[in-house]
């Protein structure tokens, strides 16, 4: 039997809006059957726990869309089930929400479903910037949240974008600076990104605005980590930020390539069955999604086994976004093999000759110059491996 633990997202489709910039699966609807949905979730769910049945539960992680939008009956259903499918010690459970009056009036309901932790998606604390980033809350509404969500919640977090149009270190700064007495001990630092098939890849093809680019931009993350640090709170992945054990549980399961499963529309998984690691796709449209659950017990679309050499380059470009970087013991667990044995020692001590790798007797991890060339390297690394 499989002792190994393993995470569980749940994806949420729904949205009031779509952001500009947002790529995720995310989907505007006038009115969603909650009764009907909450059925087929749970349908879902009991398939993915008979593939996993038994193991050690890490982390759940309510995410979209926006989650919470759900009817937090929908949640406690869930969270309830757990027990059924997995060994449940007090998981980490998270859920995203919106700053919105609707959303947050529904957080004591979240807590006494099973949330133990809310994620918040403020952006800014400019409302100009909110304006521009097609946020639908206002500054108001967004310290409010985060107040509320500290009342409730023991542990929470929220995210801001940042190296927008025209932003300098100094207004980033002082923005930052105005959230860090809102920060308890974790937060999400987002360099904007123009993402294929959003409208602002359409604006910026225009050439409607521009971005802070190469030096500008790294000069804003290397604020961003500094002001951070007055705090104890370090960056311990490319964009997140925590005190010393306080990072979240459910993303660090993705960055050490430890198994998740997940259900909702366009959820996807990786899972290790039968000593074999799998990809698992669920079909992406809402309605196609609850029609596949209801007729066949589940929507996965793809499950694909994953070749050793895509294990090991996905076990690279997640892990060295980590701070701690790779654990070879991890490694060598996970894909029954040695970093060493697979990768290339030209290769591997060219890169730490450049300044871009560090190994030793425990992990291997990127130099801030090679995590800015991350895709590089791993390619470099990788290139060699036979397929």
């Amino acid at each position: 039997m499989n002792n190994k633990p393993l995470g569980l997202y749940v994806h949420w489709p729904f949205c009031v809006s779509k952001c500009p910039y947002c790529d995720f699966n995310s989907h505007v609807r006038n009115s969603v059957d909650h009764g009907r949905w909450k059925k087929a979730l749970l349908t879902e769910l009991k398939h993915v726990g008979s593939l996993t049945q038994g193991r050690p539960l890490q982390s759940v992680f309510f995410g979209g869309g926006t989650p919470s939008l759900m009817d937090p009956g929908t949640v406690k259903a869930i969270i309830d089930e757990l027990g059924t499918y997995w060994r449940v010690n007090n998981p980490e459970i998270t859920l995203e929400a919106n700053p919105n009056s609707v959303e947050i009036d529904k957080f004591k309901d979240f807590r006494a479903a099973g949330i133990n932790r809310v994620s918040i998606g403020i952006q800014s604390l400019n409302a100009d910037a909110l304006k521009f980033l097609g946020r639908a809350h206002s500054v108001n509404e967004a310290t409010r949240a985060i107040e509320i969500a500290a009342q409730i919640f023991d542990r929470y977090s929220f995210d801001l974008i940042y190296a927008r149009p025209g932003q300098t270190v100094a207004e980033w700064e002082k923005e930052l600076r105005e959230a860090m007495p809102l920060v308890r001990d974790h937060i999400s630092l987002y360099q904007l990104t123009i993402e294929p098939g959003t409208a602002f890849h359409t604006a910026y093809a225009r050439k409607d605005f521009t971005l802070p680019e190469g030096n500008q931009a790294a000069d804003l993350f290397d604020r961003t980590n500094e002001i951070l640090a007055e705090k104890q709170i370090h960056r311990y992945e490319v964009s997140n930020h925590a005190q010393l054990g306080k990072e979240c549980q459910h993303n660090l399961v993705y960055w050490r390539y430890q198994d998740y499963a997940g259900i909702g529309p366009g959820a996807h998984g990786r899972l290790t069955m039968d000593g074999q690691k799998y990809a698992t796709k669920c079909h992406k449209a809402p309605e196609t999604w609850l029609e596949k659950v209801e007729s066949q017990g589940h929507a996965i679309q793809e499950k694909i086994l994953l070749s050793p050499k895509e294990q090991i380059i996905e076990t690279l470009m997640m892990g060295l976004r980590l701070k701690e970087g790779i654990s070879l013991a991890s490694f060598q667990d996970n894909l029954n093999t040695h970093a060493q044995d697979v990768l290339d020692k030209s290769r591997l001590q060219a890169l730490k000759d450049e300044g871009y790798l560090l190994i030793n007797d425990t992990h291997m991890k990127t130099t801030p110059e090679g995590l800015l060339r991350l895709n590089s390297l791993v390619g470099y690394l990788t290139e060699t491996i036979a397929a």
